[in-house]
């Protein structure tokens, strides 16, 4: 093995790591930003937001995911700010 191919592999080891962190990110933010439709919109949009930026920045391999993350993100505070604006709650509201 020549002294060459050790930094190589290590640093392919690191790139495949940094992928995989970017698709989890993509992966979470999504789900967040769906559940954050139903509840707690103001804590999981924003999560939801920063995830799928962070993923595209890190070059996921799931980009649409990532964006997806970005647009639920951000429609689960849309969604906050007019049911703010409807009936003054910051909760969904059965009654």
């Amino acid at each position: 093995m020549s002294p060459h191919t050790e930094p190589r592999n290590a640093a392919r080891a690191r790139v495949r790591a940094s992928t995989r962190d970017a698709d989890a990110m993509a992966v979470t933010g999504f789900v967040l930003g769906l559940v954050g439709l139903l509840v707690m919109n103001l804590v999981l949009g924003p999560v939801a937001v920063v995830l799928g930026a962070l993923a595209l920045h890190r070059r996921t391999t799931r980009p649409g995911r990532a964006q997806l993350a970005i647009a639920l993100g951000l429609t689960d505070v849309l969604v906050l700010a007019c049911l703010v604006a409807a009936d003054g709650t910051w909760s969904w509201s059965l009654t």
